[in-house]
């Protein structure tokens, strides 16, 4: 490991971890950080740091960084490079340029002609410049063994810098292969939650520990274990590999077919009232929106629904009718129309074909959905097991964040989508649904004046 004695004077103080990273001056250097310990921060430190550098000697220097996202590459330009360039004092201008028709490139410029460029990663974007790069999030790159084959000639100029940083996401990348090869000319760093604490980073690990509630998450994420997913009906590798910037937001919506899956609250506060929109582009199946909320009440839910029917072209719903959704499966096809709605109960066969369904999906890349971690844990967190009699059944552990509510909204919008209806299981109780007497009028002043359900909920 190639070191430096060049005094850092960061925007922050740096903790151990931080400086061993700074301070290591190999050509080839990949690091595995726990989640929210400052990797982004650290790296775009040393460029700052070397653009500074070669402006007091009169030279250039070059870098770009690829991020997972355009989200992510403004933040590592705007809360990383240009943060530390000021409080270095050094002289700067800002720009904005196109790189291609979709892609608008972030770019600061020294008045001695240094660069740097952030922008989201693809094979395109890592095959157009010969600089320094960092690889941001590499882990979570789609295609990231394509932006390496395109990259690494780019970067083969002897002096030029490689850096890759990320959290772990399974074995099924190109980080996994970097992080774990040997004698290969790489500087390896790993710092996991221990670790940063070890190195006076103030976090309270046991409480983040409770907090996370996932096993799964808290081990990829802050202790940086490799996880192939076995377990999980969905494994982070076949989640990341549909993620994409794009999805979840509302304002791309492009006026085609939306199918909607909404996953109802059981009432015990925690769990979430999901509702979850697909908009069919081509034959991919573009998340538009996803509202999750534990304090939507059931007066709420109609109107929220509401809402999303009058902002898309909704052609079909499928609706948990179980428990508490039988209500809110009845008043929904009232308004709506009881060809656009349709309630779905929760019964192992309907769930094992939902899930078939919606893996499916995932397994075929005919879904788009948002890089967010809470959804990346809600749909992971999902397990098929055997029950005593061999018959497959799904299990979610109920954390802080309900159990699972985004992946069955998520699979219910795909199944709405399907050719085929989901099979609904019905079976008569013999007596009149409290839907049916609302509808009715038979809870008259009650419903009229708003009534909380008390008891009810």
């Amino acid at each position: 490991m190639a070191t430096s004695d060049t005094a850092v004077s960061p925007a922050l103080a740096l903790y151990a971890y931080q400086r061993r990273w700074v301070a290591d001056e190999s050509r080839f250097k990949i690091a595995m950080f726990a989640r929210q310990c400052g990797k982004t921060f650290t790296s775009t430190l040393e460029i700052a740091l070397d653009v500074v550098r070669a402006e007091a000697a009169g030279k250039r220097t070059r870098w770009v960084i690829l991020s997972r996202g355009e989200r992510q590459a403004r933040e590592a330009m705007n809360e990383g490079v240009k943060l530390h360039l000021r409080a270095l004092q050094a002289a700067f201008k800002e720009l904005e340029v196109p790189f291609d028709a979709s892609i608008r490139a972030l770019e600061v410029e020294t008045p001695g002609g240094s660069r740097v460029t952030a922008l989201p990663a693809n094979p395109d974007t890592a095959r157009g410049f010969s600089a320094n790069v960092l690889l941001d999030e590499f882990a979570f790159h789609q295609d990231s063994r394509a932006i390496w084959k395109a990259l690494f000639p780019v970067i083969s100029k002897p002096g030029l810098k490689l850096r890759v940083i990320s959290t772990p996401n399974g074995k099924g990348n190109k980080f996994y292969e970097l992080m774990t090869g040997h004698d290969d000319g790489w500087s390896r760093h790993v710092t996991d939650i221990y670790q940063a604490v070890a190195d006076g980073l103030p976090r309270d690990i046991e409480e983040l520990k409770r907090g996370a509630g996932d096993p799964d998450l808290w081990a990829q994420e802050f202790e940086l274990q490799w996880l192939d997913g076995a377990s999980a009906w969905l494994d982070y590798d076949l989640i990341s590999s549909c993620e994409h910037p794009h999805a979840g937001d509302p304002t791309r919506y492009s006026g085609g077919p939306c199918y909607i899956g909404v996953d109802i609250a059981s009432g015990r506060g925690r769990d979430l009232f999901v509702v979850w929109v697909v908009e069919k582009v081509g034959d991919v199946f573009w998340t538009r929106e996803v509202i999750a909320d534990n304090r939507i009440g059931p007066l709420q839910q109609p109107e929220v629904l509401a809402d999303v029917f009058s902002r898309y072209q909704v052609v079909r719903a499928c609706m948990d009718q179980t428990g508490m959704g039988e209500t809110p499966v009845a008043l929904a096809q009232r308004r709506h129309g009881a060809a656009r709605v349709e309630g779905v109960l929760f019964t192992a066969p309907n769930k094992l074909t939902m899930a078939t369904t919606g893996r499916a999906r995932f397994e075929d890349k005919r879904i788009r959905i948002p890089a967010a971690p809470e959804i990346r844990a809600d749909l992971h967190k999902l397990q098929k097991i055997s029950g005593p009699t061999g018959a497959p059944r799904f299990v979610a552990d109920s954390d802080s964040a309900g159990h699972a509510d985004r992946a069955w909204a998520c699979f219910l919008a795909l199944n709405a989508a399907d050719n085929q209806p989901v099979p609904i299981d019905f079976k008569s109780t013999g007596r009149r649904s409290m839907a049916a007497a609302m509808l009715d009028g038979a809870w008259g002043d009650e419903w009229a004046g708003g009534n909380d359900f008390q008891g009810y909920v």
